[in-house]
């Protein structure tokens, strides 16, 4: 009875045991940094900041400046939303396509190709958790890489490739959620773990059963 149970769930959990396997591997013999592709960023030196005449507009729990292209500009975080103004506390308005595109050219060793401006995230999206408006920058690679640059800030949030995409597409199959590929808490991991760890004791039991025969 215990070999027959043992061989069953054997069968069934098998299929992700070699996804956490395969996916395993994957992650172990790849380096984080280049999947997130900062082998592309470069070292960009800063103008001088002149704090004389700062003002801040907002309440704030935490504020950073930041060099947005020519100019240095204030990012302004309180509980849940960052606001972004000039040194002046004058409210900044967003980059426009070309000055996206302007951006990669200046701190990664990229060509940019287009700008596309996003305001929402799909399920799963590639740039998910990054703060919106913000632009997709397509450019000339044989890795497809997309650069996606804050609209207001100016910052490059996310560097995005086949190579990411194939590690990510593995992360969705590792914690079993394909869907928005975030979710390592959900119903089905702790299912197939649940009963991987059954799998190996009923193997154990079974073996220490044989052997004493």
């Amino acid at each position: 009875m215990l070999r027959l149970f043992h061989k069953y769930l054997s069968l069934v959990i098998s299929i992700q045991l070699l996804l956490w396997t395969v996916s395993g591997v994957f992650f172990a013999f790849n380096k984080i940094e280049l999947i997130r592709g900062e082998q592309y960023l470069v070292e960009v030196k800063s103008s001088e900041l002149n704090l004389d005449n700062v003002q801040v507009a907002f309440a704030a729990k935490n504020i950073s400046f930041l060099q947005r292209l020519d100019e240095w500009i204030i990012k302004v975080e309180d509980e849940s939303v960052s606001h972004y103004t000039d040194l002046e506390g004058k409210k900044l308005k967003e980059l426009n396509a070309e000055e996206a595109k302007v951006v990669v050219t200046r701190n990664t060793n990229l060509t940019p190709l287009e700008a596309i401006r996003i305001e929402r995230a799909g399920p799963g999206a590639e740039f998910r958790g990054r703060n919106l408006p913000i632009y997709k920058v397509s450019t000339l690679t044989d890795d497809d890489v997309n650069v996606y640059v804050d609209a207001f800030s100016g910052e490059i949030t996310a560097i995005r490739s086949d190579s990411w995409r194939a590690w990510d597409f593995l992360w969705g199959a590792h914690i079993i959620d394909y869907s928005e590929r975030d979710d390592f808490n959900n119903f089905w991991l702790k299912i197939f773990s649940i009963l991987a760890v059954i799998s190996a004791l009923s193997g154990i039991a079974l073996f220490f059963k044989t052997y004493r025969r």
